[in-house]
């Protein structure tokens, strides 16, 4: 029995051993997105029996894209046992940097009893972006009456991946001969997609409306609708613009049918001619 309750205390006094340390108790930070500089905020309490000296917290940015503005170290001389302390840093995201959550290494180190003590573990921080889409139109042979192509370009100008990207096609002004909803996927940042629709040009102003569904980075869904105006031209505007080349076949054909006429006519006279001096001759 002596021995049941003698194993027991000594359980009870290294999970409360164990237990009492100098943990993290909170981690707050100011929004980041690419090229920003913003604050984080580490709260600490000291759940040991006794107080401790010398705490310093230091963040390791080793490998990763973040600039400390002012030191990768804070710290205070003492901390009471029960009592919280806060670290504060100053950061400031790279201009490439990936939006996404990172994970940043910390190590606090401090005496306890003039016996140097070390803790380390990771704290999370999120990197933010936005998406900014733009549009712009494309042709191919944009003649009317005639099967041409009209290519969205979707270029994303904003730090973060626009994902899902989807577009359906509302034609105006031209006939559609392909299908009408395309799925692009992901359009990076920096970087473009395209959309390419087979059609007829049926009118002077035609126009594409279209649809465009995609999510942000947070997996936000966003619907956009555009209208933009597609330049076409007539079969004769094309040829003084040099667009296309005149096509010539009916004025050869006919060149070749006044040339077998004549042919004909005058082989028809050479031979009355040639009729008529025989009978002279006779």
């Amino acid at each position: 029995m002596k021995t049941q309750i003698l194993g027991l205390i000594f359980a009870l006094f290294l999970t409360i051993n164990l237990a009492s340390a100098v943990v993290i108790t909170s981690v707050v930070s100011d929004s980041f997105s690419p090229g920003k500089e913003g604050s984080i905020r580490i709260g600490v309490e000291n759940t040991l029996i006794d107080d401790i000296q010398d705490v310093v917290l230091t963040l390791d940015f080793k490998g990763l894209p973040f600039i400390p503005v002012r030191g990768s170290s804070d710290g205070f001389d003492e901390l009471n046992s029960g009592d919280d302390g806060l670290f504060n840093f100053v950061i400031r995201a790279s201009n490439d940097i990936t939006p996404g959550n990172y994970q940043i290494p910390y190590t606090i180190t401090f005496d306890e009893n003039d016996v140097p003590k070390i803790r380390t573990g990771t704290i999370g921080i999120k990197v933010e972006g936005t998406t900014e889409l733009s549009y712009s139109i494309d042709t191919e042979n944009p003649i009317i009456g005639q099967e041409g192509k009209i290519s969205l370009k979707i270029i994303n100008k904003g730090f973060a991946d626009a994902k899902f990207v989807s577009v359906r096609a509302v034609p105006s002004g031209f006939t559609l001969l392909s299908e009408d909803d395309i799925y692009i996927g992901t359009v990076s940042s920096d970087d473009f997609e395209t959309a390419t629709f087979n059609v007829i040009f049926n009118s002077n102003n035609p126009s594409l409306s279209a649809i465009i569904e995609y999510r942000d980075f947070d997996n936000n869904k966003f619907t956009k609708s555009i209208d933009l105006p597609v330049k076409v031209y007539t079969q004769d505007r094309a040829i003084e613009l040099g667009l296309i080349k005149k096509n010539n076949t009916p004025l050869y054909i006919g060149i070749g049918i006044v040339v077998i006429i004549a042919w004909f006519v005058w082989r028809s006279i050479a031979k009355r001619r040639r009729i008529k001096k025989s009978m002279q001759r006779s």
